[in-house]
């Protein structure tokens, strides 16, 4: 015999998590203690909602589904953008949360409500625990978060099911999904069209990353000679230093202006795992009326921002090496079109300013080393980052893509760190954002983990201002005063600096990467610095 929370966390265990985020409350006390005993870290936050991007963090650096523990009523509710953005984002994530007995439900009010009514618009499945299939429901909720498309799953686990002994059965640890391999026959229609194009592009999506066919993929565009776009989720999946990398584009409309006319020629578009929830509306049906366009992953396309001619539901890591048997007869994209697009790319996203958003980003990227880990809050400086910021490798810029969300990169930064202290970890945040999650400093400094964090500093919501005056409304509800973030940082016990200049980042970033403990960089620059610029 064993208990309920026993064998929630021994599964937990067997799916690879060895961390687990949130705030302890009287009814997941018993959720919490058997974690500990099973040697899954418990790390204490002070927002539910900073919590599950810190889960998220995780799940970047191991491939383990992020754990999330809330107690019941303000507990769940405070987590509530966190879930929607693991929907959206199509991160795995196990929200466990405490609720009473039904017996007390009937006659006991207080911080009671429906937490699966509340979660399930936003979850991929809601659970509760029930006598006698403890088992199957863990499995069950890890199976569905971590199928594709991967997502959050919520298990509501009542006080008294919490701490009774249950039968210790033995089931099978949860399998790995196995899609069919599709023989020549059936790529027969693709592999025709691969070898007859002479205009070919490629888009991948995070669905690549989730079946892990980053060399597969690679293998075929290099063999192929393909170009990708990326979407920015899917950022180094090809290093982007690569001669057939057109870098990642979704949110700048001057991306879309160099890339979407190249789209709108190509006579042949292959999507690999593609998920246009990450894209603006202007990436709704981009390619031309002649283009064959094929699609390829696990993603039923029920959404509609775009059709394709044909749609092979299939696994990526056994697709790619059958389709790379297709031999092109004439030369691909001869008039130096790839070229083009890359050089203009370039010019777009540079700037010959001595100082402010470019040269922070280009400083830092020269600066840190190839293998930096970066982590980008919402805001004006996510899309100027996420074109600038060269990935060699996937999962290495890490962000809200879907919702948007904003109080994101210093627990997503600290998460990520947490599962893996190797790589250096940095955290790009606005200033409005970093006063968001202020108190996530103190979860960062009970780490001890050497994170750096760079605050852009212009005294605005930059992205919602450059709006605002573009639609010709007066200025209203974007501008604020400057916040003392060095004094903030140093009283949190971090390495602060205000930074106004090239050679100050420099100099404390290349200060801050042996340091044992955090550094926050506050960068300050004047107000309508991305103008033009995105």
């Amino acid at each position: 015999m064993t208990t309920t929370v026993n064998i929630i966390a021994q599964r937990l265990v067997n799916a690879g998590v060895k961390h687990a985020f949130g705030i302890p409350g009287g009814e997941v006390l018993a959720v919490i203690d058997a974690l500990r005993d099973h040697d899954i870290q418990f790390t204490l936050v002070k927002h539910e909602n900073a919590g599950g991007f810190m889960a998220e963090g995780t799940f970047h650096a191991s491939g383990a589904p992020g754990v999330l523990v809330a107690t019941l009523g303000p507990g769940v509710a405070n987590a509530i953008n966190f879930i929607a953005n693991a929907q959206q984002d199509r991160v795995p994530i196990i929200f466990l949360t405490g609720c009473v007995d039904d017996n007390e439900a009937m006659t006991y009010t207080h911080q009671i409500f429906d937490h699966q009514a509340l979660l399930a618009p936003i979850t991929k499945a809601t659970l509760k625990m029930a006598d006698g299939a403890i088992e199957e429901t863990i499995d069950k909720a890890l199976s569905i978060a971590l199928d594709e498309p991967q997502g959050p799953v919520h298990v509501d686990i009542p006080i008294r099911i919490a701490t009774a002994q249950q039968t210790n059965r033995t089931t099978r640890n949860r399998s790995t999904p196995q899609y069919g391999a599709l023989g020549p026959n059936a790529l027969k229609h693709a592999l025709a069209q691969i070898k007859l194009s002479r205009r070919p592009v490629a888009i991948a999506g995070v669905g690549a990353l989730q079946q892990n066919a980053e060399s597969e993929l690679c293998e075929f565009l290099t063999k192929q000679g393909i170009p990708l776009i990326t979407t920015y989720k899917a950022k180094g999946i090809l290093p982007e230093d690569h001669a057939l990398s057109l870098g990642a584009t979704g949110l700048s409309p001057k991306s879309e202006s160099i890339l979407l006319p190249f789209v709108a020629q190509a006579d042949l578009v292959l999507l690999f795992g593609y998920d246009p929830i990450e894209m603006r509306a202007g990436w709704r049906n981009v390619w031309g009326d002649e283009a064959t366009v094929i699609e390829f992953g696990n993603l039923v396309n029920t959404h509609y921002m775009h059709q394709s001619t044909q749609h092979y539901y299939c696994d990526l890591k056994q697709v790619l090496p059958q389709l790379n048997t297709a031999t092109e007869s004439e030369p691909r994209w001869v008039n130096g079109e790839i070229s083009s697009i890359q050089q203009a790319n370039q010019n777009a996203f540079s700037s010959d300013k001595a100082w402010g958003p470019h040269a922070i980003i280009k400083t830092t990227r020269q600066v840190l080393p190839g293998n930096t880990i970066a982590t980008a809050d919402t805001g004006a400086h996510r899309i100027l980052l996420s074109q600038m910021w060269v990935c060699m490798q996937p999962r290495s810029l890490l962000q809200s893509s879907a919702l948007c969300t904003m109080g994101v990169a210093a627990p997503m930064a600290l998460g990520y760190k947490i599962a893996n202290p190797e790589p250096p970890v940095v955290a790009f945040t606005g200033d409005a954002g970093m006063e968001m999650v202020l108190g996530d400093l103190a979860t960062i400094r009970d780490a001890g983990l050497p994170i750096i964090i760079i605050v852009f500093v212009d005294e605005s919501l930059a992205l919602i201002e450059l709006k605002q005056r573009t639609m010709k409304y007066e200025n209203a509800g974007v501008d604020f005063k400057e916040t003392d973030f060095v004094s903030i940082g140093r009283a949190y016990g971090f390495h602060s600096e205000w930074v106004e200049d090239t050679q100050t980042l420099a100099s404390e970033l290349k200060a801050a990467l042996p340091r044992e403990h955090a550094t926050l960089l506050a960068c300050r620059f004047p107000r309508q610095a991305y103008d033009g610029a995105i």
